[in-house]
């Protein structure tokens, strides 16, 4: 029987909170505890504003999406992914506030909204994201395709193949 994600959360939160405490020991060694505790406060300051932000603008983004007809999945996506790391980064700590930062960085921003997609595909079908974000685009090989005659029976199968037509367009799942 497999395990659900949901039950490793137990284990998780104990761990995020280990860690946190070792994150500001070793800031507080580093820059002062006062000090600490003020870059604490600034990051989960600048965290709060952002969120307000982020939000607006996603909320933005969508209702642009969807006035032009174009699917709103990558502007959900991308408020999503913001969202997250404004919240990550409004929580005390500099474990989250680094993780935040990680998210609300282009780089990072892109390789979670494309795991956010993948996960969304995955979960709900092809059909149903596709209509969220488009179609999906695909690299294509190019290479001599080839028909393979079958009735050709006791000969040899290579020597009656021929390039067949290719057919050009985008796959839609």
């Amino acid at each position: 029987m497999r395990r659900s994600r949901m039950a490793y959360l137990p284990f998780v939160f104990p761990l995020l909170a280990v860690a946190e405490i070792s994150a500001f020991v070793a800031v507080a060694h580093l820059i002062g505890t006062g000090w600490a505790f003020l870059a604490l406060a600034a990051v989960t300051l600048t965290g709060f504003s952002l969120l307000r932000r982020e939000g607006i603008r996603g909320w933005r983004s969508f209702q642009q999406a969807a006035a032009s007809g174009r699917p709103p999945g990558p502007e959900v996506t991308n408020s999503l992914v913001g969202l997250g790391g404004a919240l990550l980064l409004a929580l005390p700590g500099f474990v989250t506030g680094l993780a935040g930062v990680l998210l609300l960085l282009p780089p990072g921003r892109i390789l979670a909204r494309r795991g956010v997609e993948g996960f969304a595909t995955r979960r709900l079908g092809g059909g149903v994201t596709g209509d969220l974000f488009g179609p999906r685009r695909v690299r294509v090989r190019v290479d001599d395709p080839t028909v393979v005659d079958s009735s050709v029976v006791g000969g040899d199968p290579t020597a009656s193949r021929q390039p067949a037509a290719a057919i050009e367009g985008e796959i839609v799942r």
